[in-house]
């Protein structure tokens, strides 16, 4: 079985990793730190540090799955 990995595939999904990193920051924000610091703040500080290994783990996936492929 081949994956495709057109140029247009990889940046969709590379986008999607993105956005599915920052959602679940948001998510794991307010789980851990809604009740001391507000739910508010706490995803806000989740939708921004939660991309810093998501964005690295989509990256790298990415990049050995077309390696693979």
């Amino acid at each position: 079985m081949t994956l495709p990995s057109s140029p247009e595939i990889l940046v969709v999904s590379f986008i999607l990793g993105v956005v599915a990193s920052i959602g679940g920051g948001v998510i794991g924000g307010v789980v851990v730190g809604g009740k001391v610091l507000g739910n508010e703040l706490a995803a806000l500080l989740g939708g921004f540090y939660g991309p810093l290994a998501g964005v690295a783990g989509a990256f790298l996936g990415l990049a050995i799955l077309t390696i693979v492929g």
